[in-house]
């Protein structure tokens, strides 16, 4: 990245920065709908399988328009490299398989998306990887949690559904004491409430199916090597060779010639060109996913039919603190709220008409869900109770519709209880 570049500020670089220009003076990235890329040379393509040469082989592996988003994304967070994947659980996966063996230990927010969870605790844990699950707002639990084995912290940047904020910069310095990187999650937050390098990530995740995207066209994830750890260390033998070769792109060497490579996990052309289309109005989606979520909590918390409300932004949020060190004054686009039991909250779902119930966040339009029904069913009480899910609970994706359309939809809702 340039000094201009640097210089930019976050909506002006969403648009331009690390855009290369398209064929013919195109200002959009072509979209690439290859397989396989043929050389000129028997020798060519040996020297770019072996490193010697850049150049594509075939997509699994990498492709131009791929190539054109992570740019991007790296651009934006800060980072030195980035990897698309197929999904944000993809990217998840990736990430941290090229950071632990069998044998070694996870150091988790207890607060997760269920697939996170689940990945950590099941299939993760029969290849011999045991995650501690710890409350990632206790500094003192996630510090006893560390042992000789710990090679990865990881958490979310606002738990998702229980819309707990970690302090990013304090778990770093746990991480840096303990000789190992921090991975975070930071769909929910995204890079407009925070760059999270900026804080002391070593690792930034994201589902780009998401927020990033914006328009819940096209799935994807990516991973953001932010370039600040360092891989030469007795803990992690198995970078050696790639940091003799990378130096500071170990991690990602790494992470994109075995793991990513042998897993196929890959990002499709198409979604990567719909990914980078959602990128460019972030901050203006974003602006309003923020304030329009910040006016429907205000509201939810003065109806009388609402038991509670769990949003970053109320100023008695026990996480409202922290939230605001970190994000600068703006929330996020995500919020939990509870009635008085699960047959309320079934009402309330059905009684939405603008808001659409359904398993995704980070849309343009309203979205509702009752967790533990659906994407959190499967996971027994205790479980339950450590992501903050709840029989009365309604998660909330707030989208960019006229707030005084929301608040009626919800108000309509709410009054048939």
């Amino acid at each position: 990245m340039g000094k201009a570049e640097r210089e930019l500020k976050f909506d002006t670089l969403l648009v331009h920065g690390g855009v290369a220009p398209g064929p013919g003076g195109a200002t959009k990235a072509p979209i690439v709908q290859a397989s396989a890329f043929a050389q000129d040379s028997a020798e060519g393509l040996e020297d770019i399988f072996r490193g010697r040469a850049v150049g594509p082989i075939y997509t699994r592996i990498g492709n131009p328009t791929l190539d054109a988003l992570e740019r991007r994304l790296a651009v934006i967070e800060g980072g030195i490299a980035a990897i698309v994947t197929a999904s944000g659980m993809a990217a998840i996966t990736t990430a941290v398989m090229a950071v632990v063996r069998s044998g070694d230990e996870i150091v988790s927010s207890s607060s997760l998306f269920g697939g996170t969870f689940s990945l950590f605790r099941d299939t993760l844990g029969n290849f011999g990887v045991t995650t501690r699950f710890v409350d990632p707002t206790d500094l003192e639990a996630v510090e006893g949690a560390m042992s000789e084995r710990t090679r990865l912290v990881f958490v979310e940047t606002i738990g998702n559904p229980k819309m707990d904020v970690p302090d990013i910069a304090e778990l770093s310095a746990i991480a840096k004491r303990h000789g190992v990187p921090l991975m975070v999650d930071a769909t929910v937050s995204t890079p407009y409430l925070a760059r999270m390098r900026d804080l002391g990530a070593d690792i930034v995740i994201h589902s780009t199916s998401k927020f990033i995207n914006g328009t819940a066209n096209a799935i994807g994830g990516a991973i953001i090597d932010c370039g600040s750890f360092n891989w030469q260390s007795e803990k992690f033998p198995h970078f050696e060779p790639f940091y003799k070769k990378f130096r500071g792109f170990a991690f990602t060497s790494r992470t994109r010639k075995l793991i990513h490579k042998d897993l196929g996990a890959c990002a499709a052309p198409m979604n990567s060109f719909l990914l980078g289309e959602g990128l460019e109005t972030l901050a203006l989606r974003m602006e309003r996913h923020c304030s329009n979520a910040q006016r429907l909590a205000e509201f939810l918390q003065s109806y009388e039919k609402v038991a509670w409300v769990n949003y970053p932004g109320l100023s008695d949020s026990p996480y409202h603190e922290t939230a605001q060190k970190q994000f600068g004054g703006k929330f996020g686009g995500l919020l939990t709220f509870g009635v008085a039991d699960r047959q309320s909250a079934f009402t309330v779902i059905n009684g939405l008409k603008l808001a659409k119930n359904l398993a995704n966040i980070g849309d343009t339009k309203t979205l509702v869900i009752h967790p533990a029904s659906t994407i959190c069913a499967e996971y027994e009480p205790e479980v339950k109770g450590l992501m903050g899910v709840t029989e009365e609970l309604i998660r909330v994706s707030v989208g960019i519709e006229a707030i005084e359309d929301i608040l009626d939809d919800f108000g309509a809702a709410l009054g048939a209880l």
